[in-house]
């Protein structure tokens, strides 16, 4: 990690860290590392201080770091664990028993464990520096390898095209485990001299991998008063929703609110910039080492996901997939070094005229209707999205005359009537093909608790489909207008 010259590199929830007090425990912990011959070290630490050091110092000596996201379940844990070969793991002091103390500042302590992992448990690219794993639509990790040059090359994108916003201070939103927090929201602005505000994650409403309070992250921002931050379309609907209702604007001190992870909708995003955040909605993954596209003030089309930032390429393969190239994996554990200068995304989506990229689903989910219109479920469930009345749709009709959805409302007092109406209206912005002829409300929320849904909230299809198989597929067949809830 370098940085240019700054008063404060992290203000976390211990204090404020200069260069002098940053470099000496980074210092400090690669030398230890160092001292115990390890290769992979792996954490699972709240969002602060603790969690940049370990990854400098990762770094500094050599080690591949793994980050572990607080939400995986201990059995994702110990696959990535194995897969990896993490031989070290450290955790918060008061996380667990057993293992020592290490203290590598005043203030600044993890409780390290050795694991029972055998070193470099399956092959790793030469070269690689952080490995992380990404929970597909099986919940079953998966380990991306990313070298150092990679994740330079992304955070020095990411700082060369917000440079003119001037934001000096970055208030850290999501996980660090999670790659694009790690790399826009801590090397990028470090790389340019700007401070990192770190508070754990309770502090900024989150709990778990889909549970979030848009209140305490209010209060959070207000206290910071950050120039910028990074939110999945949730928190961002979430959080202006609360505002509206609380009567209040944003926090002035924000000049961009970056949002990501899945698609966004133009509402949305109008919704939010009405209550004063500057929402710009970006696209990217982790084999890209996070966001390849952006918009930003002065270069924003809603709808879009903005422009290829400059370390990105983006073009579209003749079946529509996109494809990217600049800095990319190294590939990923346990299969060959991956040097292909483009890969394919499995998502689908076109560039305009003026260079903007539009995402219009996934690959492999694409709906073919009984009269062979192809049907992407994304675009038809961000329309659903972006009413009030619903939290969450999930689209099916594959191979039948009509689509249906299985529901999930944004708030209990939210009644069939109200459902339906919200279906109405998503409907009027979608093509006869692509509409909703029958909904149903869901038997629970798409949340791991319930088995809907992967540690990192991404809807199981298949689970969901499965619990409410007896009730849609007949309805769709039927032509019954909604289904019994």
């Amino acid at each position: 990690m370098t940085a240019e010259t700054s008063a404060i590199l992290l203000d976390d929830a211990t204090g404020t860290w200069d260069a002098e007090r940053f470099e000496r425990a980074v210092e400090i912990a690669a030398q230890h590392l160092r001292e115990q011959g390890a290769t992979v070290l792996a954490t699972r630490l709240d969002n602060g201080a603790a969690w940049v050091v370990a990854d400098a110092a990762a770094r500094r000596s050599g080690v591949v770091h793994l980050p572990l996201p607080a939400f995986f379940t201990e059995t994702q844990v110990a696959h990535a664990l194995r897969t990896a070969g993490a031989e070290l793991l450290w955790l918060p002091p008061a996380a667990a028993s057993g293992g020592r103390i290490r203290e590598f500042a005043p203030g600044l302590a993890m409780r390290e464990m050795r694991t029972a992992a055998a070193p470099c448990g399956v092959a790793m690219p030469a070269g690689t520096r952080i490995v992380t794993f990404t929970s597909g639509s099986t919940g079953t990790p998966k380990g991306v390898c990313l070298g150092a040059s990679q994740l330079d090359a992304v955070a020095h994108g990411i700082g060369e095209a917000t440079g003119a916003l001037g934001i000096r201070r970055h208030l850290c939103a999501l996980p660090l485990a999670v790659l694009l927090e790690h790399v826009a929201g801590v090397l990028a602005p470090l790389a340019r001299g700007a401070t990192v505000i770190l508070r754990p994650l309770e502090a900024v409403g989150l709990g778990g991998s889909s549970s979030f309070d848009p209140a305490r992250l209010d209060a959070t921002v207000r206290a910071t008063q950050p120039h910028s931050l990074i939110l999945l379309p949730q928190q961002l609907r979430a959080w202006s929703g609360w505002l509206h209702a609380q009567g209040l604007r944003a926090c002035p001190s924000l000049k961009l609110v970056a949002v990501g992870g899945a698609p966004v909708g133009t509402a949305n995003l109008a919704a939010a910039r009405a209550m004063g955040l500057p929402a710009y909605e970006g696209y990217g993954l982790s084999e890209g080492g996070s966001v390849q596209t952006l918009n930003l003030p002065g270069a924003d089309r809603p709808g879009s996901a903005g422009r290829p930032l400059p370390h990105a390429r983006v073009r579209i393969a003749a079946d529509g997939e996109i494809e990217l190239g600049g800095a990319l994996s190294l590939g990923y554990l346990g299969e060959p070094a991956d040097a292909r200068p483009w890969r394919g995304t499995g998502d689908l989506g076109r560039l305009d005229d003026d260079g903007f990229l539009h995402v219009t689903g996934r690959k492999k989910q694409v709906l073919i209707t009984a009269f062979g219109r192809n049907v992407s479920p994304e675009w038809v469930e961000t329309a659903l999205h972006q009413q009030a009345a619903i939290a969450q749709a999930v689209v099916f009709g594959d191979g039948q005359p009509r689509l249906g959805a299985v529901l999930w409302p944004s708030s209990p007092a939210i009644d069939d009537a109200a459902l339906d109406a919200a279906v109405a209206r998503a409907n009027a912005q979608l093509p006869d093909y692509a509409r909703i002829a029958h909904w149903l409300r869901g038997r629970d929320a798409f949340s791991p608790a319930s088995g809907f849904a992967t540690p990192n909230g991404r809807p199981l299809r298949s689970a969901i489909a499965a619990a409410h198989a007896a009730a849609l597929f007949p309805a769709i067949e039927s032509g019954h207008e909604t289904f019994a809830r």
